[in-house]
This record gives structure tokens, sequence and C-alpha cells, in this order.
């Protein structure tokens, strides 16, 4: 390996739904972090691997920095500042058709603490018009001295390239991290549990919004080759059990076979999904609960 070998850590902060999880399933090349219209569907910090000849960067998508309304919120809170001190470069995420507001200046703020470079990376410049971009940048240097400033569309891909390449000159030499082709550090469990509750979220709309955790309960293989994957999907009231398992049955086949050709491509083998849903009263601000669903501060 080259002795000028570039290694490095890059946070991706922001308000939710910036377009962080669209950004990092567009950087790293697949699907590792799942993508809603709704606000706060990251919840545990994703680490997202892009290997080049010449570097690897790890992208951390984090939460939605956001005011919380119970203990999950704060976690998630918590999760998002807590990668803010540690990373090379900051990238600090805004909606290009949002205008500035308090929870920006919140964002702003925390980024004030830190030494590393923070880059303004404006999204969705795809939804304004170009004349439009000047003032928004004009805006947030009042705001803040940004390292870098870069227009973006993660959804379409412009200019995602060019961020890249201007994020390597800031990463340092260093080794590399993970193998050429790993793309992510979370096991295929998580992702699973994850893409699962994507599936709810798109299909279930504003019924049951965030009050919905995914644990995998069993994964084998049959002679052949198929995956049988058990999954319970945790809901807090009777009635979004009621919602979820839908007239019939439907709705829950409609999120089983959406999870499951997601799975499928995941992990590249036929999947046997099996989907049970069970109520789990307020488990949102009971850390018993949320520590047995995945939400473990010790990890990080």
């Amino acid at each position: 390996m080259e002795s000028n070998y570039k290694s490095g850590f890059v946070s991706i902060v922001g308000r939710p739904n910036v377009g962080k999880s669209t950004f990092l399933n567009r950087i790293v090349g697949q699907k590792i972090a799942i993508m809603s219209d709704k606000p706060q569907t990251t919840r545990n910090k994703i680490q997202g691997v892009v290997t080049t000849d010449d570097s690897q960067i790890v992208f951390i998508d984090t939460p939605g920095i956001h005011k919380p309304k119970h203990a999950l919120g704060d976690f998630m809170n918590k999760m998002a500042k807590q990668t803010i001190p540690d990373v090379d470069v900051v990238l600090f995420m805004i909606n290009a058709n949002e205008k500035i507001g308090p929870g920006d200046r919140f964002v702003i703020d925390l980024l004030s603490r830190t030494k590393s470079p923070v880059f303004l990376v404006i999204n969705k410049i795809d939804l304004i018009h170009p004349d439009e971009l000047l003032p928004i940048i004009e805006t947030y240097q009042a705001e803040y001295d940004f390292a870098e400033i870069v227009p973006i569309s993660a959804l379409q891909g412009n200019n995602v390239d060019r961020l890249f390449d201007v994020l390597k000159t800031y990463i340092p030499e260093g080794p590399q991290y993970y193998p050429d082709d790993q793309v992510t550090d979370h096991p295929e469990r998580f992702i699973m549990a994850e893409l699962i509750r994507e599936k709810v979220l798109y299909f279930t709309h504003e019924e049951v919004p965030h009050s919905v955790a995914v644990t995998i309960e069993k994964i084998s293989r049959d002679e052949n080759e198929k995956v049988h994957v058990m999954a319970n999907i945790i809901v807090e009231r009777s009635s979004q059990k009621g919602i979820l398992i839908g007239k019939q049955g439907a709705m829950m086949k409609q999120i089983g076979t959406g999870a499951r050709r997601e799975i499928e491509r995941l992990l590249g083998s036929k999947v046997y999904l099996e989907l049970w849903v069970k109520v789990q009263k307020d488990w949102r601000n009971k850390q018993i609960h949320l520590r047995e669903f995945g939400f473990r501060e010790d990890e990080y």
C-alpha cells in the first residue's frame, strides 16, 4: 500500500429530514441507511465505508438533531452530538429549499465547539432555482466560518463526486481500517431490522409513526440456501397493532413483501420472512426496552 494512503472519519450532521441517509447511500453505492420522508428516521449512528485505491473514508450518518420528546429522542441527540468532536471533518447538511431556522442555529452552536473543519453541504439543490443558491450561501456564511461550501443533490447525485474529492484533501494519512469490500460496520441483522422498519414507515404513513421498533429474533438457512428470518415489530398501542396487521392481514403482507425484497437484495439470497407484531406500552421512555431494542450507548 502507498505510504501516502489516506484514511479518516467524517460525520454527517444536521436537522431531521435534510437527506443525510440518502447521501450516505449515494456515496457508499448501496443501501445501508433507511430512507423515509418522515423526520428522525435514523436512530443509531450508521457507518458507511468508502474505499478507493488511495483512501478509505468512514462516513457516520447521525440521527437528526431535534428537540426530544421522549427518552428515545434524548438517545438520538446524544448519538449525533457524540460524533462531532472525534472526526476529521464534519459535514453540516442543510435543505436548500428550507430557510435557516432555530434548529440549524442550534446545530451551528454545537459545531462552534469542534476543532475539526466543518463543510456546509447544501442538499436538494434540484428543488431550487440556481439564482437562489448565493443568498443561501451568504446567510450561512454570516453564521459560521465554514472550511468549504458544497451544493449537492444526494438524490440525483449532482456534485457528490466533487464533495468526495474535496473531502479527501482534508483527510490525513493513515491505515486502511476495513477490508476493500466492506461498506458498513453494522451487522446484517441490524440492517435487516432497519429495512423492515423502513417499510413500516412507508406503508403506514402517519398512523404508526415512530413508536415502532424491529428486532430480529432468528436467522437460519435451509438446505436450499434460502434464508429464514423471523422478526418482531414492536408498537406501543393495541390500535397500532391492528393498523399494522390490516384488514385480513393485508398491511402486514405489503410490509413483508417490500421488506423481503430489500433483504434479498442485501443478502443476495432468497428469503422467507416471518413477521410478528407485539405491543410494548410506552417503550420509548423505558431504558430497559431501549437497550433491548438495540439503543445502547455503551456500544459507541
